[in-house]
């Protein structure tokens, strides 16, 4: 399947300015941030939640724990995949109990990872409740998730491919919308 770039929807400025607002939005939810843990979803929500992290430390100047999360073996499509999914490990040293947990994802589009991360973060403890950060909500969503803090709604299609790129990771902040073209 080839992909031919269609759209740059957001630069490395913009992306900083989502999460900058991202993180106000979390303190006034929670009013404050001392119950509040962050789980960056691997890959790309790592990243995503090291900065959060960063920026409300910023504001509130108290240190938030942050956390891993691996949900390769929550996933609901594993039996169907043909390759060998890689697990890593998840790590979150902390208590979940009676915690206003934020999970950072990359993309929200069909709703299966952050329903996989809820069942992955179950079996951690109990949290007082679960929040969602996405840097781009795509919509098409399969199971009834929406996200708590977006930092900008991409409507697309089925057809398109929504790409997050990360300096840690790619070396760039840029999120692009790809179209698929047929060979």
């Amino acid at each position: 399947m080839a992909l031919k770039h269609k759209a740059t929807v957001m630069d490395e400025k913009t992306m900083q300015q989502a999460l900058r607002r991202i993180a106000h939005e979390i303190i006034e939810h929670n009013r404050g941030t001392e119950k509040v843990v962050l789980i960056g979803i691997r890959k790309r929500g790592v990243p995503l939640a090291e900065r959060l992290q960063e920026y409300l430390c910023e504001i509130e100047d108290f240190e938030i724990p942050l956390g891993i999360l691996d949900i390769t073996l929550y996933r609901d499509d594993l039996i169907q995949r043909q390759d060998q999914p890689e697990v890593h490990t998840t790590d979150v040293p902390f208590d979940l109990t009676d915690k206003h947990v934020v999970v950072i994802d990359d993309v929200l589009f069909t709703g299966r990872t952050v329903r996989a991360a809820m069942d992955a973060l179950i079996d951690l403890g109990r949290p007082a409740g679960i929040q969602l950060a996405v840097l781009i909500d795509r919509g098409h969503r399969e199971l009834p998730i929406r996200a708590d803090y977006v930092g900008k709604n991409v409507p697309s299609s089925r057809s398109e491919l929504v790409e997050v790129k990360v300096k840690e990771i790619d070396q760039a902040d840029r999120v692009d919308i790809l179209e698929k073209i047929a060979e």
